[in-house]
């Protein structure tokens, strides 16, 4: 954007947004004590320039972080670390709340 004379702090989210990557529906080891450490290992070098993409997003944006695969399943992570119920931002002297938004791509996340 920048190289096209545009403002590159456009397409920054104006709220926060966060990606849980909770965990791949690839299983290469199962029924071993390390059997998630491995899946996750090999979900990260199958997908390394996808998340390398995420990663650098992370570093551009200032509203957007990702949770790695490895760290929980996405409805935990969302209830214990990343849910607020509600966000507050100044606009001038006014102070806006709006809701905290949930989008899931399975049939139970937002449940």
């Amino acid at each position: 954007i920048n190289k096209l004379g545009g403002d590159a702090q456009a397409i920054n989210p104006l709220n926060p947004v966060e990606l849980v990557i909770d965990h791949s529906v690839m299983v290469d080891h199962f029924g071993e004590e390390d059997a998630l450490e491995k899946n996750t290992d090999i979900e990260i070098q199958r997908n390394k320039e996808r998340y390398q993409f995420l990663k650098w997003g992370q570093s551009s944006f200032d509203n957007f972080k990702v949770v790695p695969p490895g760290r929980g399943i996405v409805h935990q992570v969302n209830l214990e670390y990343l849910a607020r119920c509600a966000f507050t931002k100044q606009d001038g002297n006014d102070t806006l709340v709006y809701p905290d938004t949930l989008v899931g791509t399975d049939s139970h996340t937002t449940m």
